[in-house]
């Protein structure tokens, strides 16, 4: 099928209104998908724009730029440049370089705007190999799909089912005529990084022996894309029925089930919260404490998240380091019970009911420290700690627990956004009027 044709589908799928995009990296493939796209929009009377992102990770960048600007004026396409920088700490280069593309995509292309990738059939047999290679599941070995919502817009791929060698032949002849032109990456033949590997060394072998080399595999990603959209709708209905709380699993529940089971419901709670998934080990690490008894508090962190198993419950969460409680432990501050009360955590919306007339001194607020106690109504005086478990709050909850102190007596303990715990005897909190809105 013409490429054209290809492009004249995908802008048939977008809504009147909505805002066509092109990944513009400066090479042949985003160039050529530049230059058509173009043609087929202005014969559409849909507006065109490109975003260009320069990572800074090679001297050639600035040429790169450059000539992308040159050709979004050569053809009335609006052009953007991202200038990101790319922390390879962890990642590798590409893993980095990768990530800071698509926190650019996800910043500059707005809400409900599409973004056409020119990602071809040979890109998606490298992909796959890639993933098989990491020892990747159903998702990794999906690679990458022809569309996908990603930070409230669409990635499309027009050209994933296009092998490279006829972009090639359609890049060469509008060059020929003086209608093409792009930069080579230098980068590109560079066997060193291990996409470059798999093209220039793995994937020509493999075409020797097996000429569809690079259908077949594209083909396996799609049977892996199928099969991970049926496992995540089976394991959204289960998750309904062991979902206690917004980030809270029945621990026991989840237990009776198949490793595997488990394996797969973990991970989607955690894709659903936004949150990474565990790496193979510390989810097994996490599944055989399922069991842990009712006063244990296991903790198994990953970056960027953790688990906690406490009172029967299985948390999924941000993990918080220690050192953000740390560095505020000192916090203090006044408050006139009224406006919404500033924390180090973002905000309460709880307002005190009495009024100026009414306190002998004035209120302040502190993180909790430990040791606390407050007067309750018809109880008297109770340690704090005990209160807290009496109210279900989780132990690493506690250090977040916000007091209200008029002198030297605390007069109600809350917790962001918008609970009050409790209050001592002759005081008067409820949510604010800003929380009901």
């Amino acid at each position: 099928m013409p490429l054209q044709r290809l492009l004249e589908r995908a802008l048939a799928e977008i809504p009147p209104g909505r805002g066509v995009w092109v990944a513009l990296s400066g090479g042949m493939d985003s160039s050529l998908l530049l230059t058509l796209a173009a043609d087929v929009c202005r014969a559409q009377g849909r507006p065109l724009k490109a975003l260009h992102v320069n990572h800074g990770l090679q001297a050639g960048a600035t040429t790169f730029e450059h000539h992308c600007r040159a050709l979004c004026q050569r053809h009335g396409v609006a052009l953007t440049v991202a200038r990101v920088a790319v922390s390879a700490q962890g990642k590798g280069v590409e893993g980095a370089a990768r990530e800071a593309r698509y926190a650019a995509f996800a910043e500059h292309v707005p809400n409900g705007d599409t973004l056409w990738l020119a990602q071809h059939l040979t890109d998606q047999a490298e992909t796959w190999l890639l993933a098989a290679l990491r020892g990747s599941g159903t998702r990794g070995l999906g690679a990458m799909p022809a569309r996908r919502e990603n930070a409230g817009m669409a990635l499309v791929r027009p050209w994933l089912e296009v092998p490279h060698r006829a972009l090639m032949d359609v890049a060469c002849a509008l060059e020929r005529a003086g209608k093409l032109a792009w930069c080579d990456d230098p980068t590109n033949a560079d066997t060193y990084f291990e996409r470059n590997y798999l093209r220039h060394r793995v994937l020509p072998v493999l075409a020797e022996r097996w000429p569809h080399a690079e259908r077949a595999l594209s083909a396996a990603a799609g049977h892996m894309q199928d099969a991970d959209a049926l496992l995540e709708a089976y394991a959204t209905d289960e998750l309904a029925t062991l979902t206690l709380a917004f980030d809270q699993l029945d621990a026991a529940a989840l237990a009776t089930r198949s490793r595997a089971r488990k394996r797969l419901l973990v991970r989607t709670f955690c894709r659903q919260l936004g949150l990474a998934t565990p790496p193979a080990r510390r989810l097994e690490t996490l599944l055989e404490q399922l069991n842990a008894g009712a006063d244990a508090q296991v903790h198994v962190a990953w970056p960027g998240a953790c688990a906690r198993l406490w009172r029967g419950r299985l948390y999924l969460l941000k993990e918080t380091l220690s050192a953000e409680y740390t560095a505020s432990l000192e916090w203090r501050t006044r408050w006139d019970g009224r406006a919404p009360l500033k924390t180090p955590r973002g905000e309460v919306l709880i307002e005190w009911l009495g009024t100026p007339s009414d306190a002998s001194q004035p209120l302040t607020a502190t993180w909790r420290r430990g040791g606390e106690v407050i007067r309750l109504a018809g109880r008297g005086r109770r340690d704090l700690k005990r209160l807290l478990a009496e109210a279900g709050v989780p132990p690493w909850e506690r250090s977040a627990v916000i007091l209200v102190w008029a002198g030297e007596a605390c007069v109600a303990v809350l917790k962001a956004p918008d609970t009050l715990l409790y209050q001592a005897s002759g005081w008067a909190f409820a949510p604010s009027r800003q929380a009901s809105r």
